[in-house]
């Protein structure tokens, strides 16, 4: 088995390029192989056994199953976090409302922050352990995001409370958060047709998709929750789907948010939403 026959693989679905940097993501990942390694046949000189580790991740790899499960680990914000099948794969963009949530309460001296739907506790960590000064707190309603989000915040060494919460069913806290973070289901069925397969066959739809009729339903639910919940002057922060970003904000303004605005990411596209009690 050589680096270049493992590839070519895997070119079919990824292309030439992205093929290559998968390959090299599995041969670190797993065996701590460099670059230099790689070129000097380091692939040949696995051993029987590490072979068989890396053809069965071949095999997975060549049904379209992402790269991130394969190997469970994402990148996010200059860490490593675990991940396995049954929660979202941590994607870069997400790194700029972890930005966005730690500028608007810098000011505070204990920020409390709940992070809802908090998956893999990417953003929950990463704002913990950014700034321990901060109260981090983080809903999900799968028990299994919640297992790896929780070891991911031992590993890491990140103080955060887990719950257990549905977030279209929240409790009537008051006055609680000078903060709530989300980026919560937001894509419709009919947007199926534009994703790629390795999304569609293998993230968990339950952390993707909202009905067709309803593309605010998280975003609603929240907002609700976050005007009993939030502090005066507290924060709201979420990812969006760019698609109903105007509809976005005239909900937030309906519901009495104010100091609405929405955040593109670094390709020019709606990205994020907040607003202030």
């Amino acid at each position: 088995m050589r680096y270049n026959d493992l590839w070519r693989e895997l070119a079919a679905i990824y292309g030439e390029n992205e093929a290559k940097a998968v390959c090299r993501t599995v041969l670190d990942d797993l065996f701590g192989m460099s670059l230099t390694d790689i070129v000097c046949g380091g692939v040949e000189s696995l051993s029987s056994a590490d072979t068989q580790v890396l053809s069965c991740a071949m095999t997975r790899l060549k049904k379209g199953e992402p790269v991130q499960y394969v190997t469970g680990k994402a990148p996010f914000a200059g860490r490593i976090f675990g991940v396995a099948p049954g929660v979202l794969i941590p994607r870069p963009e997400t790194e700029q409302l972890c930005d966005i949530v730690a500028g608007l309460t810098a000011a505070l001296p204990h920020p409390a922050i709940l992070d809802i739907g908090t998956g893999s506790g990417c953003i929950a960590c990463t704002l913990a352990l950014d700034d321990e000064s901060r109260e981090v707190s983080a809903w999900d309603i799968s028990d299994k995001a919640l297992g790896i989000a929780r070891d991911n915040a031992e590993r890491l060494g990140a103080r955060v409370n887990f719950v257990k919460q549905d977030a279209l069913n929240a409790p009537h806290d008051t006055d609680r958060w000078d903060a709530i973070v989300s980026n919560p289901p937001y894509i419709c069925g009919r947007e199926r047709s534009g994703m790629h397969s390795n999304v569609l066959d293998h993230e968990p739809h339950l952390a993707l998709f909202v009905p067709d009729d309803d593309p605010l339903l998280f975003y609603r639910a929240i907002a609700g929750y976050g005007c009993h919940a939030l502090r005066p002057g507290g924060w709201l922060c979420f990812e969006i789907n760019a698609l109903y970003a105007n509809e976005m904000e005239t909900m937030l303004g309906d519901m009495g948010y104010r100091d609405i605005k929405t955040i593109k990411d670094i390709y020019g596209k709606n990205r994020n939403t907040i607003c202030r009690k």
